[in-house]
């Protein structure tokens, strides 16, 4: 079961990873790119923190997911533990970011599908993570 675990951990760094390349090059999918950039202006209308007078510039707003895609996916796919449970929290909070703005602009159900299963995996992991370091504690 462990190597289950494993694989999805490791398959999982690398769906965010190559997410992340996708938002920070036009140079892999140029029309995904196109599309990002796009979208992106309407997330950066609906940023959670635009309540307290921050709203972010929509191309430094894409490129900073991506890159936190990016290294966070990696470092989820091949970091040492630690750096692998920081990874999926910090790649759990994008995904509830993204479900929330997805949800605020009222997109479609379907739209909020791969961010829902990707938010469910990591919290999978994440369960099996501790199960794992308690186990460890009481052996």
């Amino acid at each position: 079961m462990a190597l289950v675990f494993s694989a999805l951990r490791v398959l999982l760094g690398l769906f965010f990873s190559v997410c992340g390349v996708v938002k920070v090059t036009d140079r892999i999918a140029g029309d995904v790119y196109q599309q990002m950039k796009s979208q992106f202006v309407q997330f950066a209308d609906v940023f959670p923190l635009k309540e307290f007078g921050y709203k972010p510039d929509p191309i430094w707003y894409l490129e900073t997911v991506g890159w936190v895609e990016l290294v966070a996916g990696f470092l989820l796919a091949f970091g040492p533990q630690l750096l692998q449970e920081i990874s999926n929290f910090v790649l759990t909070v994008i995904m509830i970011g993204a479900i929330y703005t997805l949800l605020v602009l009222k997109e479609p159900v379907s739209m909020c599908a791969p961010a829902t299963v990707c938010l469910g995996l990591l919290l999978l992991l994440n369960i099996r993570g501790r199960d794992r370091g308690s186990k460890a504690k009481f052996e």
